[in-house]
């Protein structure tokens, strides 16, 4: 089965967030694939530098790893200026880092209510404050931020993250409707349950609990980080350029 590639972003600087891993590591190798220059952040320094040698030999440009907790923003800040300086002003910014950690309603701390918040949802915000004078100096740009499919069914395992998430669709309209007019597009993604190697560590742990997620999905296929990436990729290039303000789900019809 063959999928499109977008020649518009050719060349083009890609950042994305939490690359190293799981869904964002497979947004790194689509966005390398189609010849962009991918700059990745990301806690995990030895996992973000071995994606780096998976793919120095096959992509048009080396992609550059830089190691980075995004929820110290003064260093997300400087992440973003050393990128800025090694490949250039950033076109396009895909806002992966998170932490989907289960919760009881009762354990909840104030600490970790705080710390929730910070991974899932505050370098959001501050990543595309930081990028957006490069975005208007190019001239265009695109910000995705990334939701979930978790705060429209209602997560009680999960509700410090799926407020978060909830969040993120606030903050998308809202960067939308400030930065439309330096002709920066901002939309979000809101995955579904994707089955990652983290997913199957922690809670997907054998093939009958994959099977029933995917049960109760209407596209009966397991939803990899592939299909993610994809949604990104058109997101990021000039074929979506009148698409803003949007909240894309990609949750092969979860209930």
């Amino acid at each position: 089965m063959s999928f499109a590639t977008y020649p518009s972003l050719t060349d083009r600087v890609v950042l994305i967030t939490g690359g190293a891993s799981g869904i964002g590591a497979d947004m790194v190798r689509a966005f390398a694939a189609n010849q962009a220059r991918v700059a990745f952040l990301d806690i995990q320094a030895e996992t973000g530098e071995r994606l780096v040698e998976e793919l120095a030999e096959k992509s048009r440009h080396v992609p550059l790893f830089v190691a980075c907790d995004v929820t110290d923003i003064p260093a997300l800040q400087q992440a973003i200026e050393k990128v800025r300086a090694e490949l250039g002003q950033v076109a396009v910014l895909v806002n992966n880092a998170a932490n989907d950690d289960r919760h009881a309603i009762a354990e909840v701390t104030p600490d970790y209510w705080d710390r929730t918040q910070d991974v899932n949802l505050k370098h959001q915000f501050f990543a595309a404050q930081a990028v957006h004078p490069q975005m208007k100096a190019l001239g265009f740009g695109s910000i995705i931020n990334f939701s979930s499919t978790s705060w429209r069914f209602g997560a009680d395992q999960m509700a410090a993250y799926a407020t978060a998430k909830a969040g993120i669709v606030g903050l998308t309209r809202a960067l939308a409707r400030a930065f439309g007019p330096d002709n920066i597009r901002v939309n979000a993604i809101e995955p579904g349950a994707v089955i990652t190697e983290r997913q199957r560590e922690l809670w997907f742990k054998d093939e009958e609990a994959v099977d029933q997620v995917v049960q109760r999905q209407l596209l009966h296929r397991v939803l990899l980080g592939e299909e993610i990436a994809r949604t990104a990729l058109f997101l990021a290039a000039d074929d979506s350029r009148m698409i803003t303000k949007q909240s894309i789900l990609v949750d092969a019809g979860l209930r």
